[in-house]
C-alpha cells in the first residue's frame, strides 16, 4: 500500500560549500512541498535574508539532463529556469541519496549542496518544516562571497586592523545588524529574517562552540554573532 505524500516528510542536509569548518543544517519538510517551499525553508534555516535570486540545479531522470529550478528568466533568455512554485519536490526527489545544488545570490555566489537523507513518516503533533541540527550561522549578506567572508573574519581577529572600526559600523548598519550588542527584542519582533519566526522551524540546534542553543537562547546566541565568535575563538 502506497503512503500518501501528505503523511511523509523529506529530510535534507544542506551544506555551504568552500567554507571550513562547515556551515550546515539538517531539516525536515513536508513531502507535499514545492521547490519554492524548500527554498523558503532553506533560507530560514540558514539565516539568509532572501535578498537575492536563487536556483536549484539537478539532473532530470531518466536521461539525467541538467535542469534549473527557481524564478523563471525574462522572455528571450537562452537558459530556461523552471518555476519553483510549480514543481513538487517528489517530481525529482524519490530516493535517499539524491542531491541538488542550491545557488543563492548570483553575485556573491553562495553554493550549497542539498542531500536527501531520507523519506520518513510524519510524527504526530510535530509541526513542519523543522530544523533538527546544524553548525555555525551563515555569513553576512553582501560580504563579498567566500574571500570577503574570510577577510571579515581576519579583521575581527585583529582589533588593531585599519578597517576594524569601519567593519563594525557596517555590521551595525546591516539590515540584520550582526553586531553583538543587538537588543534581543529588536532582533526577534516582527522580523521576517529571524531564522525560526517565519517557517515554524522548531527544535533548532545551531551550535556555538560545543553547546546547543534552544528556545529563546538560540536567538540570543545568533544575535551575538556567534558564527564569527565561534570561528575566532
Amino acid at each position: 500500500m502506497t503512503t500518501a505524500p501528505r503523511q511523509l516528510v523529506y529530510q535534507f542536509t544542506m551544506t555551504l560549500q568552500e567554507i571550513t569548518p562547515a556551515i550546515w543544517r539538517r531539516l525536515q519538510v513536508p513531502a507535499t512541498y514545492t521547490f519554492w517551499d524548500l527554498h523558503v525553508a532553506l533560507q530560514d534555516a540558514m539565516g539568509w535574508l532572501d535578498y537575492h535570486l536563487h536556483v536549484f540545479r539537478l539532473r532530470r531522470p531518466p536521461k539525467q539532463i541538467w535542469i534549473e529550478i527557481g524564478i523563471p528568466d525574462d522572455e528571450g533568455s537562452d537558459d530556461q529556469v523552471l518555476s519553483g512554485w510549480d514543481i513538487p519536490l517528489r517530481t525529482y526527489f524519490t530516493v535517499p541519496g539524491q542531491t541538488a545544488s542550491y545557488l543563492y545570490d548570483f553575485g556573491d555566489g553562495w553554493h550549497h549542496e542539498v542531500v536527501l537523507e531520507g523519506i520518513l513518516l510524519k510524527e504526530h503533533g510535530v509541526k513542519y518544516p523543522r530544523c533538527l541540527a546544524g553548525a555555525r550561522a551563515c555569513p553576512p549578506e553582501d560580504c563579498g562571497s567566500v574571500p570577503g567572508y574570510e577577510r571579515l573574519l581576519d579583521i575581527f581577529r585583529h582589533p588593531g586592523h585599519a578597517d576594524y572600526q569601519d567593519t563594525i559600523a557596517w555590521l551595525k548598519g546591516h539590515a540584520k545588524n550582526y553586531y553583538p550588542s543587538l537588543n534581543f527584542s529588536q532582533f526577534v519582533e516582527g522580523r521576517r529574517w529571524c531564522p525560526w519566526a517565519r517557517a515554524g522551524l522548531e527544535e533548532v540546534r545551531v551550535f556555538a562552540g560545543d553547546e546547543p542553543c534552544n528556545g529563546e537562547e538560540r536567538c540570543r546566541a545568533l544575535a551575538r554573532f556567534y558564527a564569527l565568535q565561534s570561528t575566532i575563538n
